[in-house]
This record gives structure tokens, C-alpha cells and sequence, in this order.
């Protein structure tokens, strides 16, 4: 799939050949959502090289979602930075744009997401990159998409949480919009801008030419609401009605929800509020074996629920519930979760270490390759940490 012959920095091992070694991505993208669509073609073998300002590289480098700093930068950065390169470029000096063009020249695959016209009044736009490398797929990122009347809005992840109407999905129905607690928009942007490259690269290589891959973080965060956007737009018109008590999902009837047990709380999903009843020995809740009533009684089959389960541990009632194949789960914290014997058994941690032996424990690829865990010990550079290695290396592949 590559026209070239790169030797990837990013795999520690080589045997079997991940899917993607061979392929030079230059990413110029910063925060969240463009690197770690970055951070998952490394994963998968890539050489990704991360283009940089020398003055600060970045801007997540000093993006703090907590007090944690390892080797002079965020752990935000580390995370999703991991398994990569550093060129240091000032996108503005002649001379470094040169040295950029000669990267382009090799590369098959570059990543942005600055606003819009910026990368085309610094002269690297998709036309004119792909003029001097057909076979390169140009994947952009932007916050609200390409058109107006929220072009030119900030691409933030809370703010797009909030244009898209998904805050309005969780929480009970006295909260108001909730913002979930993880960035979603990015990073199912980041997804999203992925599977577009990997279909342009498929593309690329039945017919030798690269193309345009674009996503937005409105678009994938409404892609992400896809069913219940979906349920609404062939309703009569009602809003979403969240549930008083244990609400998980604004549509879904009773017994869907998160519920209170005497030492913490335990989840249930679809399931027969009467087949409940019976297993729980629960007899408030044997008189709704009429399916619809879950839908127009769903808070008050909650609220009885709530209070019956708050009498046994949720050992107890996973016990009883399990056996009888209910769809059910303890509500681990991060602090349970990790000492489980099943998040164990994922091998789901790796740590990865800086140039200066730096050390970061964080989570690995979740997808496997031939049976194969994917992991890398190589942890995020410091800016410009391999300008050097990578223009004697290019400069020499240019001259052979």
C-alpha cells in the first residue's frame, strides 16, 4: 500500500509485520481528536511523525486534565502521543517548509486540524499537497464542519457536546444537561477519521490514487447518537424523557438503569420487570407482566425496584440474578476495576517510556492483529527529539 519503503520507529516488534508498517503519516494536528487518530495508526505499525512548532510544540504538551506533569508535560500528551516522532518546524520559515515538502513528497498519509484556511494560507492544503503526492491521503479534523453558519466555531469538546444535544441524554430527569465525562467528541472523531483513511488507503491501493478523507467532532458526536436521533425523528415529536431515579438511557423502559444496593450499586438492563419480581422476591412488581406498562410506568417500577434492591449487597442479588441469565453487572470504580481479576486478564496496561527514561503506565491498543496484543515501550517525544534522525533518514532515501 506504500510507495515507499519506510523503516517504522514505532515497533518494538517486527513479526509478525503489523497491518500498517511501511506507512509514513505526518501529523500536524494538535489536542485530542487528530492525535489520537495518530496515536491508533502507531498502534497498528505506521511511522508517525509529529510535526511541531520548535516554540512550544503542542499545545496539549500544557493541557492539564490533572496535577500530573512527566517530563516537563502533560500526561494528557503522553497519552495520546505515545509511539510517535518529533520534527520540529516552524510552518512559516522558508527553509523549514522545504524540509516539509520533502517529507510530503515521501509521505501516505497526512493529518490536520487547525481551522479552517489556515494550512491553506501556510500553502499546505489539500490540492496543493496532493499535487506534489497524488498517492497521499489528506485527513482533515474540524470542530463543527466545513460549513456555515458554525464554521468557524471552537472545536472543543464540551462545546460540541452541547451544540449536538447529547448533554440532554444523561443524568436523572432533575438534572440538567450532563456533559459526559469522558472527551467523546474526540475521540470518536479520531475513530472516525481513521476508518476514512484506512478506506481511502484500501482505495489508494486498487487504484493508485490518494484522496480527501474529512470529519468533524458535531457530525461524529451526531453520528454517535445515531439510534435514539433516529428515534426521535420518526416520533411525534416529543423530547427525550430521562428517568427520575437510575436513568441510563432517555428511551429505554423499565428496568434500565444504574440502582443503589446496600454496599453500592449494580446495573440492569433489558429484562422482564415480572421475571424480576419473581428472582428478587419482589412481589410489588409481579402485577407488570403488560410490556407497555414499562414504557408508561417506567419510574415507578424503577422507584420500587430502587427501594427493594437498597435491602441486599449486590453480591447478594448478583447471586440470584446471574444464574438465571439476567442481564446484570456490578458498578465497578476504576480503583475495583483495576484490582479485578478479569480487567487483569485483558492485560489491558502497558508502560512506555520517554528518550529520558520517563516512565508512564496507560492503556494499550484494544485491537488485536492476528491473535496478537499490540503494544509499544516507546513513549511521547520531546519537541524535535528526532529532527535530526528523520532528515538524515529521508535525505538519504531522496539521494539513493
Amino acid at each position: 500500500m506504500s510507495s515507499t519503503n519506510h523503516k517504522s520507529a514505532a515497533a518494538a516488534d517486527t513479526t509478525p509485520v503489523l497491518p500498517l508498517q511501511g506507512l509514513l503519516v505526518l501529523d500536524f494536528s494538535q489536542f485530542l481528536a487528530g492525535p489520537s487518530a495518530g496515536l491508533r495508526l502507531a498502534d497498528l505499525g505506521a511511522d508517525v511523525i509529529k510535526i511541531e512548532r520548535p516554540d512550544g510544540g503542542d499545545l496539549s504538551r500544557q493541557l492539564y486534565v490533572s496535577n500530573l506533569e512527566l517530563d516537563g508535560d502533560s500526561t494528557l500528551f503522553h497519552t495520546i502521543n505515545r509511539n510517535k516522532r518529533s520534527f520540529a518546524a516552524n510552518l512559516k520559515d522558508a527553509a523549514d517548509r522545504e524540509e516539509i515538502w520533502k517529507l510530503i513528497a515521501q509521505a501516505d498519509v497526512l493529518i490536520q486540524n487547525f481551522r479552517p484556511g489556515i494550512m491553506d494560507r501556510l500553502g499546505f492544503d489539500c490540492d496543493s499537497v496532493r499535487k506534489a503526492n497524488p498517492r497521499l491521503v489528506y485527513a482533515s479534523i474540524t470542530g463543527d464542519g466545513s460549513e456555515e453558519p458554525w464554521r468557524d466555531k471552537p472545536g472543543q469538546d464540551l462545546l460540541v457536546q452541547s451544540l449536538s444535544g447529547l448533554t440532554w441524554l444523561n443524568g436523572n430527569a432533575d438534572h440538567g444537561p450532563t456533559p459526559v465525562g469522558v472527551a467523546v467528541a474526540d475521540i470518536f472523531t479520531g475513530a472516525h477519521l481513521v476508518q476514512g483513511i484506512l478506506a481511502a488507503l484500501v482505495r489508494r491501493g486498487i487504484t493508485g490514487q490518494g484522496g480527501r478523507v474529512d470529519a468533524s467532532l458535531l457530525e461524529s458526536t451526531l453520528d454517535f447518537q445515531f439510534e435514539l436521533i433516529s428515534t426521535y425523528l420518526n416520533g411525534d415529536g416529543t423530547p427525550p424523557q430521562r428517568s427520575e431515579i437510575g436513568s441510563a438511557s432517555a428511551y429505554l423502559s423499565a428496568p434500565y438503569g444504574v440502582y443503589a444496593t446496600a454496599d453500592g450499586y449494580m446495573a440492569i438492563a433489558m429484562n422482564p420487570v415480572e421475571r424480576l419480581g419473581e428472582l428478587l422476591g419482589c412481589d410489588a412488581l409481579l402485577e407488570y407482566g403488560d410490556r407497555t406498562r414499562w414504557f408508561s410506568e417506567r419510574d415507578v417500577i424503577k422507584n420500587i425496584l430502587w427501594k427493594h434492591l437498597r435491602q441486599q449487597s449486590t453480591a447478594y442479588w448478583l447471586a440470584i440474578l446471574e444464574p438465571a441469565d439476567i442481564w446484570c453487572a456490578d458498578v465497578l470504580s476504576w480503583p475495583r476495576l483495576i484490582e479485578h481479576e478479569g480487567f487483569k486478564a485483558l492485560n489491558m496496561v502497558q508502560e512506555v517510556f520517554t528518550g529520558s527514561g520517563a516512565r508512564l503506565v496507560t492503556t494499550r491498543c484494544p485491537i488485536r492483529i492476528d491473535g496478537r496484543i499490540l503494544t509499544s515501550r516507546k513513549g511521547a517525544p520531546k519537541i524535535g527529539e528526532d529532527t535530526a534522525a528523520i532528515r538524515a533518514q529521508f535525505h538519504t532515501q531522496e539521494n539513493q
